[in-house]
């Protein structure tokens, strides 16, 4: 018997949350912004459990599964790892994650396209460029931008997923800004969109994450969204 044949003995208002909850329809995990090998200790236990409260049925990585700290444009720490080091630890790091979520979209983010970015800069053509899958060993489907039920999903290089939203007049789920995590809706005579940032999963302790230091908090969180008409917000207890 199938999880979703197995009825309880429920009534009232936990019959009809149970019903919702279980219904078919798609379930998607937002996962924030990683920085492999940075990300923050129990982040992956937590959106697994994350994935397994809402009973979810799709996993989508927000951006920026690795940091490439090593190629930044911006000055790196004197105390950083070589390039080889630092990609190496990335991988094992992301077979972690490939192992609990084996079939998932990748938005890609900034920090991802880094390599490739200085793969232009140097003239170089992309015929010499390994895909990401190659380079970190995964399956994954590797896009700029994805939409299910009418919800498109970015990496958010071009400002808040607020503003997106209005911009597109379409609800939009976002990473990048690692200080926020909300859910907005904006709501009109003939239509309903929201915008939601999910945060991400970043050490904040790491010299990766330095730079922030006299920032604002980081929002260590994940994202779900049911069936493209509910949005949550789960921030993990720190």
């Amino acid at each position: 018997m199938k999880y979703s044949d197995f009825r309880p003995r429920l009534k009232g208002d936990k019959k009809i949350a149970y019903d919702h909850l279980t219904r078919d329809e798609r379930r998607i995990l937002v996962i924030g912004d990683l920085h492999a090998p940075f990300e923050l200790d129990g982040y992956l236990e937590f959106c697994q459990e994350t994935y397994a409260k809402y009973l979810c049925n799709q996993v989508i990585f927000i951006g920026d599964i690795i940091d490439n700290h090593y190629s930044s444009y911006h000055e790196t720490s004197s105390d950083a790892m070589g390039g080889a080091d630092e990609l190496e630890y990335a991988i094992e790091s992301v077979s972690q994650w490939k192992k609990a979520f084996p079939e998932a979209d990748v938005v890609i983010g900034n920090h991802d396209r880094m390599v490739m970015r200085k793969a232009q800069t140097s003239a170089i053509p992309t015929l010499w460029i390994k895909s990401y899958n190659e380079v970190l060993g995964t399956k994954w489907n590797w896009v700029e931008r994805v939409v299910y039920d009418n919800v498109q999903y970015i990496h958010g290089e071009g400002g808040t997923a607020r503003t997106k939203a209005k911009n597109d007049m379409m609800s939009t789920v976002q990473g990048h800004i690692h200080t926020q995590a909300y859910i907005e809706w904006m709501v009109g005579r003939n239509f309903r969109i929201f915008g939601m940032q999910v945060g991400c999963g970043i050490d904040t302790t790491s010299y990766a994450a330095a730079y922030a230091k006299h920032f604002k908090k980081q929002a260590i969180g994940c994202g779900v969204v049911l069936g493209g008409h509910t949005a949550i917000n789960c921030l993990m207890e720190l």
